[in-house]
């Protein structure tokens, strides 16, 4: 006979279900500098897994294989750390010189409104102005932070590639580890739990990283074209944050953006700087990700935006970098699990065919009219 759950058999579990988020919240929070290296080294293993697997192919011995793997990845992205760090201490030499400038800026600018609308307070010049020493100033301490070395930035830096080798060295082991603990009745569904999440992942990685390449030329040659200071960096930096999605082309380009406006040589370089992003954002969201990277995660944009605000909370611009192959995983283990499909069914992206917005639709409406 089943029992019948009684309302306060709800809010029990209930209250269960809030203490696990909580002391989960808690675990990541407290562990964040433990626990996200190994997150980074889980996406890069399989964004360089191709590499390993090439020269499992040309019979190179594993070891020698995933060393020779892992030095491509230091190569690639130790080196793209090393040239973004020399172009800051430029950047950071410079700052008292650009501060100047955008004091320049904002006197021009005040003479302007001056003769279009009439007098501006000197109250008011004198609060901008000292806004934009303080965020001058500012910018130097933050600076100043992040090109010097803590401990567990050293740490970071050195234990990434070794995360990186092991898990590839070890790849078998885990999988065959998970079966080991499982019921063997599951094992076919846990085996096809691990091969999609792999084929998304390496699709995945492979794919956004392709796209950040791309954007590193169209954002540089914008921003060199527009006239933008520190054409190369801020493009890197700005291609950099395309790693996290929706919001990571408007935080990169806040930086071109404030460089233009606060040192440009008027304001018809902001102006650029922002038909720059509208050029790139619309290339990126319908040319380059769809095509490149397919859709691989197929986790339903509103998720997506919850997952990065909530990866931010919790771990920062690192948890906002990963929090997408996260979802991607938990959607696939949903979709494989009978009792959990109604959440892959809420986190995915299909249910909604019917009401997207396609070309074959947008003819039928014109046609119409």
């Amino acid at each position: 006979m089943e029992r019948k759950i009684f309302p306060h058999d709800r809010i029990t579990r209930t209250v269960f279900l809030m203490l696990f988020f909580l002391l989960l919240h808690t675990f990541l929070v407290e562990f964040r500098n433990f626990l996200y290296p190994i997150f980074f080294g889980i996406l890069f293993a399989y964004l360089l897994y191709p590499i390993a697997k090439v020269f499992d192919k040309l019979s190179v011995p594993r070891i020698p294989g995933i060393l020779l793997t892992v030095l491509v990845g230091i190569v690639i992205v130790y080196g793209s750390i090393l040239f973004i760090y020399s172009q800051l201490r430029f950047l950071l030499k410079d700052l008292p010189a650009l501060e100047n400038q955008a004091v320049k800026n904002i006197d021009a600018f005040f003479t302007q409104v001056e003769s279009q609308f009439g007098t501006v307070s000197e109250a008011q010049q004198s609060n901008l102005k000292k806004s934009v020493s303080h965020l001058f100033q500012t910018s130097t301490d933050n600076l100043d932070f992040l090109l010097t070395a803590t401990v567990q930035t050293v740490f970071t830096v050195f234990i990434m590639p070794v995360y990186v080798f092991f898990l590839l060295y070890y790849r078998n082991k885990y999988r065959t580890f998970i079966l080991m603990i499982l019921p063997e009745k599951g094992h076919e569904k846990t085996d096809q739990i691990i091969r999609e999440i792999s084929i998304v992942m390496k699709k995945y990685m492979g794919g956004v990283f392709i796209v950040v390449l791309i954007l590193c030329f169209l954002n540089s040659l914008g921003l060199y074209i527009i006239g933008v200071k520190y054409w190369l960096l801020l493009g890197l930096i700005a291609a950099i944050f395309n790693f996290i999605p929706y919001f990571g082309t408007i935080i990169g380009f806040s930086f071109p953006l404030a460089m233009a406006l606060l040192t440009g040589n008027g304001p018809g370089t902001a102006v650029g700087v922002l038909i720059l992003f509208i050029i790139i954002q619309f290339t990126e969201n319908n040319i380059l990700t769809p095509n490149i990277t397919g859709g691989q995660v197929r986790v339903n944009p509103f998720f997506i935006i919850l997952g990065v605000l909530i990866g931010g909370i919790v771990w920062g611009i690192p948890g906002m970098f990963i929090v997408v192959p996260i979802l991607a995983t938990i959607r696939i283990i949903c979709e494989k699990i009978e009792s959990l499909k109604p959440w892959a069914f809420l986190i995915g992206n299909s249910g909604t065919e019917k009401y997207e917005l396609t070309t074959n639709k947008l003819r039928k409406f014109f046609m119409k009219r």
